[in-house]
C-alpha cells in the first residue's frame, strides 16, 4: 500500500432498489483522488462477511460501507469474527442507502450520499459498544450487532419486510401492521445478574445500544452506545388494540413508559426459549431464536461521525 490512507470500500449493489452501483460510480472519482482505494460488491448472501475478513487479512483497518443497516451489520459480524486484527484498531464510515437506515440517526450521520462522504473525509471519529449473541447450541456461530436486537414482533415485522421491500419509506409500517394479524405470545426465561425472571406472554424484548430501530422506531428508554450497557425492553400482554393504539408512542419513545413494560440496564443477559420460539432479528437481519447469553463489547469499534 502506498502512503496514502487506504479504504476498502463494501458497496451492496441491490440495497437502497439498486442504488448502490450509481452513487459508487459517483462518489469514486473523489475518494480515487485522496486514498488508496479497493472495492468490492457484495453478490449474495453474508458475502460482506468474506469481503470484510479478506480486506482485513490484506492490512485494510479503514472501511466504508455503502448499503443499509443489514450490510452494516455483515461488515460488523465480518470484523468480530476474526482475529486477526483488533476491532479498535477498525474504522468505518457509512454512506447509508437502505431501507430503514436506523444506525445512522443515532449519531447525526447525513443519508445524503455526498455529505456521508464528505463526513468520511473530514476524518472526525468516534467509538461505541457492540452486542454479542452466544448460543447455548454449539453448532450455531456468534451472533453481532451494533444498533438493536429484537425479538418477538418487531423480528416478525422484519421477516415480514425482508420478504416485500416494494413499499418504500412505508415499508416498516405495512409490516408491522401485517405483524399485527400474525403474532404470537411467546413464553421466555430472562436471566438478569443471575436472576431468572419467566414470562408466559411475552410481545416484545428489546436490546438497545443505538436509540432507533424499524425506520425510526425507538423501543428502549436510555440508550447510549457508548456505556457499556444494553438498554433493555420487555412488553408483555400485549394486545392488538395496545398496539393500534400506541402506534404513535412507537416512533416518538413514549412506549417504554407503558404499563405493560419493564426496562433495564445490564451489560450482560440470558435468554431461553421454550420449542415455539419467537422471531428475532439484529440490526434488520433475521437470526436464529435459540438459548443464548448476551455481552457488551464496550467501545469495541471506531467510526466517522
Amino acid at each position: 500500500m502506498s502512503t496514502k490512507k487506504a479504504f476498502f470500500v463494501i458497496i451492496n449493489p441491490v440495497s437502497g432498489n439498486g442504488k448502490g452501483k450509481k452513487i459508487w460510480k459517483n462518489i469514486h472519482p473523489k475518494l480515487h483522488q485522496n486514498y488508496t482505494i479497493e472495492f468490492g460488491f457484495t453478490t449474495h448472501i453474508n458475502h460482506e462477511i468474506k469481503l470484510t475478513k479478506t480486506a482485513l487479512k490484506k492490512g485494510f483497518k479503514h472501511f466504508i460501507i455503502i448499503g443499509g443497516d443489514g450490510t452494516l451489520n455483515k461488515f460488523i459480524t465480518g470484523v468480530f469474527s476474526q482475529n486477526l486484527v483488533d476491532s479498535k484498531d477498525v474504522t468505518f464510515g457509512v454512506i447509508a442507502i437502505g431501507t430503514g437506515n436506523d444506525w445512522i440517526k443515532t449519531h447525526n450521520i447525513p443519508k445524503h450520499p455526498t455529505k456521508a462522504l464528505q463526513t468520511i473525509i473530514n476524518g472526525k471519529t468516534d467509538t461505541q459498544d457492540v452486542g454479542c449473541l452466544t448460543y447455548l447450541k454449539p453448532d450455531l456461530p456468534n451472533t453481532y450487532f451494533i444498533n438493536l436486537c429484537g425479538i418477538g414482533f418487531d423480528g416478525l415485522v422484519v421477516n415480514i419486510v425482508n420478504n416485500n421491500r416494494t413499499f418504500g419509506k412505508f415499508t416498516y409500517i405495512f409490516g408491522a401492521l401485517k405483524a399485527l394479524f400474525l403474532f404470537k405470545l411467546f413464553k421466555t426465561t430472562v436471566t438478569l445478574d443471575l436472576k431468572p425472571k419467566s414470562y408466559d406472554s411475552c410481545f416484545m424484548i428489546q436490546l438497545g445500544i443505538c436509540k432507533y430501530t424499524g425506520s425510526g422506531m425507538q423501543l428502549t428508554k436510555q440508550p447510549n452506545p457508548k456505556d457499556g450497557l444494553f438498554d433493555i425492553s420487555i412488553a408483555t400482554g400485549f394486545t392488538k388494540w395496545d398496539i393500534v393504539k400506541n402506534i404513535i408512542s412507537l416512533f416518538n419513545g413514549n412506549i417504554v413508559f407503558h404499563k405493560k413494560i419493564e426496562t433495564y440496564k445490564t451489560n450482560h443477559l440470558q435468554l431461553s426459549f421454550n420449542q415455539q420460539a419467537p422471531k428475532s432479528q439484529a440490526d434488520g437481519e433475521q437470526i436464529e431464536t435459540k438459548d443464548m447469553n448476551v455481552s457488551m463489547h464496550p467501545k469495541a469499534i471506531r467510526f466517522y461521525c
